[in-house]
C-alpha cells in the first residue's frame, strides 16, 4: 500500500513538473496572453486555497498536551511542522503577489518578468503542498493521533474564513480526519456547496479529496468539479481560472469520456469573456483556436454540431473586427483623402473573405474588395469579386450596384446559384439591439453556463452527472457520458454525413451560410 501511495505521488509530481517546464518552454504561452491583474488574481486564488488547506490539516492534528506540543515543535519530521514550513513559504509568495498587485493597481513601475517567476514559484510550491498534504494524511486518521480523533472545539472564527462562526465548524470532522468512505461524503457535501453558490467552500472540500485520498475513485471527478465551480462562479477572474483548471484536468485525463466536454468548456470560458468586435478580440481568437483543436482531436465527438455553432459565432466576431478595420481604411483614410488606405482596406477585406466564408456580411466584403481593385484599375480582379457576389448573394443589397459595375467593365452577369436564388437576407438587429450590445460591452454569443458535472440550477428536475457519480461511487456509466475520444483498438460510430453542397461554377469556393444576426450594414462606399 505504501509503495502504491509513493508511486502515485511520484507520477503526479512528474506530470505537474512536466506542465511547468512546458509552459516555460513556450515562453509566450497562454498565461502571457492574460492581463497582469488576471495572472495575479489567479495566483492569489491558488495560494489562498493552499493556506486554507494547510490551516485545516494543521488544526486537525492538535497535540494532547503542552509537553507533547513542545516535543513536536523540536521534531522537524513532525507532520505539523512540515505543513507549517510549507505554509510559511506560501505566505511569503502570497505577500509578494499582493505587493506586485498593489503596484499594478497604483500604476507603479515594476519588472514584468517577476510575473513569470511568481507563476513558476506558485506551480512548484503547489506540487510540494499537495505532496505534503498527502504524505501527512495518515496523521489525520482516526487512529493517527494516539488512537483518538481530535477533540471538537468551539471556534469563534469562521469555517476556513468562509462561513459564519460562533459554533462548531460544519465540516471540521470531514476535513480534519481521514476515514474509509469519507471521500464520498466530502464529494457530496462539496457538490451541495457549489450548487448553493458557496464556490470557495466547495472547492476546498473537493481539494481535501485530492490531497487526502489519492486512491479515491472520486479523485478525477473532484478535479473536474473544481473547474466547474470556477466556471459556474462566472466572474472574469473565475473564468480565467476555469479555463486553466479544465486544461490541467485534460493533461491528467486526456482520454476520459468527458475530455471533449472539458475542451469545449475551455473555449466557452473564453467566449464568455469576449467583448464587442470593435474592441479587444483576444478572447475570440483563443476561443477559435480551442474549438478548432477540439474538432481536430475529437473528430467523431457527438458534440461536433454544437462545437461548429460555437466556432461560427467566434469567427463572426473576428470577421466583423477585420471588416470594420477595412471600412476604416476605406472611408476615413481613402475616400476622405486623409491617407493612402486603399491597400490596407484591400488586405483586410481579402483576409476576411478567405478566412471566414460563413461571415454574415460577406456580400459587403466582396463588393468593397471589388471596389478597391477598381480603384487600382484592375478590372479583371474587380469583376471576379462582383461575379462571386451575384452568384452567391443574388438578393444582397449590393446586387444592383454590382450589376452596374459589371456592365461598366463589360463582363457578363452570372446566373445565381440555384440553392441561393430564393434565400432571404439575414435578419439584422434593430437599433435597441445594437444599443444594448454597446451598453453591455459583450459579444452576442451562445454558451452553456452550466458546468460539466454540476448544473447552475435543476429546475427541470433532471439529475446532474455528479449525482450519477455519487450513485456509482465515482464512476459514470457509459450511457450518460459523451462518446470517448478515438483510441487505438476501439471502434466508434460514424457521425452523420453532412449535406452535400450544391455544384457551383467555382468548385473550390465554399458555400457561405449566413448566421441569423450581425451588425447593420451600409450600401456605399
Amino acid at each position: 500500500m505504501h509503495s502504491r501511495f509513493s508511486a502515485h505521488l511520484v507520477i503526479c509530481a512528474a506530470l505537474v513538473l512536466a506542465l511547468a517546464f512546458s509552459a516555460l518552454a513556450q515562453g509566450s504561452g497562454a498565461q502571457s496572453e492574460l492581463s497582469a491583474l488576471q495572472r495575479l488574481d489567479a495566483m492569489r486564488s491558488k495560494l489562498d486555497l493552499m493556506r486554507r488547506s494547510h490551516n485545516s490539516a494543521i488544526s486537525s492534528m492538535e497535540p494532547k498536551n503542552a509537553s507533547q506540543s513542545e516535543k513536536e515543535k523540536k521534531n522537524p519530521d513532525d507532520p505539523r511542522e512540515r505543513l507549517r514550513g510549507l505554509d510559511k513559504e506560501v505566505a511569503s509568495i502570497l505577500s509578494e503577489v499582493n505587493e506586485v498587485r498593489g503596484k499594478q493597481e497604483r500604476s507603479e513601475r515594476y519588472d514584468p518578468t517577476i510575473l513569470d517567476r511568481l507563476e513558476t514559484s506558485v506551480a512548484e510550491t503547489n506540487t510540494r503542498v499537495q505532496a505534503g498534504l498527502q504524505a501527512t494524511a495518515s496523521a489525520r486518521t482516526g487512529g493517527g493521533n494516539a488512537g483518538t480523533a481530535p477533540a471538537r472545539k468551539k471556534k469563534k472564527g469562521r469555517f476556513f474564513g468562509l462561513l459564519g462562526g460562533g459554533g462548531d465548524d460544519k465540516y471540521e470532522d470531514l476535513t480534519g480526519t481521514v476515514a474509509p468512505g469519507r471521500d464520498r461524503v466530502l464529494f457530496e457535501e462539496a457538490a451541495k456547496e457549489v450548487r448553493k453558490g458557496n464556490h470557495e467552500t466547495g472547492r476546498l472540500l473537493f481539494s481535501t479529496i485530492i490531497n487526502t485520498y489519492p486512491d479515491s475513485g472520486f479523485l478525477p471527478l473532484a478535479k473536474l468539479a473544481i473547474a466547474d465551480s470556477f466556471y459556474l462562479e462566472g466572474t472574469t477572474a473565475s473564468l480565467v481560472q476555469a479555463a486553466q483548471a479544465y486544461l490541467d484536468w485534460l493533461t491528467f485525463f486526456p482520454t476520459d469520456p468527458l475530455a471533449d466536454d472539458a475542451m469545449l468548456k475551455v473555449a466557452e470560458s473564453e467566449m464568455r469573456q469576449m467583448g464587442l468586435s470593435d474592441r479587444d478580440i483576444t478572447h475570440a481568437r483563443k476561443a477559435e483556436q480551442r474549438l478548432k483543436s477540439l474538432l481536430q482531436q475529437y473528430p467523431q465527438s457527438n458534440l461536433r454540431p454544437l462545437v461548429e455553432d460555437r466556432l461560427r459565432e467566434a469567427q463572426e466576431s473576428l470577421a466583423t473586427h477585420g471588416y470594420q478595420i477595412g471600412n476604416f481604411y476605406l472611408e476615413a483614410r481613402y475616400n476622405k483623402g486623409r491617407g493612402t488606405g486603399l491597400k490596407g482596406a484591400q488586405s483586410r477585406f481579402k483576409e476576411v473573405n478567405e478566412k471566414y466564408p460563413n461571415f454574415s456580411l460577406r456580400d459587403g466584403v466582396l463588393f468593397k474588395l471589388a471596389y478597391t481593385y477598381q480603384q487600382e484599375e484592375e478590372p479583371d480582379e474587380a469583376a471576379k469579386y462582383y461575379q462571386e457576389l451575384l452568384r452567391y448573394f443574388p438578393n444582397s443589397d449590393y446586387a444592383e450596384k454590382a450589376k452596374e459595375q459589371l456592365s461598366i467593365i463589360g463582363v457578363p452577369i452570372p446566373d445565381p446559384d440555384p440553392s441561393r436564388k430564393n434565400m432571404a437576407p439575414p435578419e439584422r438587429p434593430g437599433f435597441m439591439g445594437n444599443l444594448m450590445k454597446e451598453v453591455l460591452g459583450r459579444a452576442d454569443v451562445t454558451v452553456n453556463t452550466n458546468g460539466i458535472l454540476i448544473s447552475k440550477d435543476k429546475k427541470d428536475g433532471n439529475s446532474d452527472l455528479i449525482d450519477e457519480a455519487l450513485k456509482y461511487n465515482g464512476q459514470l456509466p457509459s450511457n450518460v457520458t459523451p462518446i470517448a475520444p478515438v483510441q487505438r483498438g476501439t471502434t466508434r460510430p460514424a457521425p452523420p454525413s453532412p449535406s452535400p453542397r450544391p455544384a457551383t461554377q467555382n468548385a473550390t469556393q465554399p458555400t457561405p451560410i449566413a448566421p441569423a444576426t450581425s451588425a447593420p450594414r451600409e450600401i456605399k462606399p
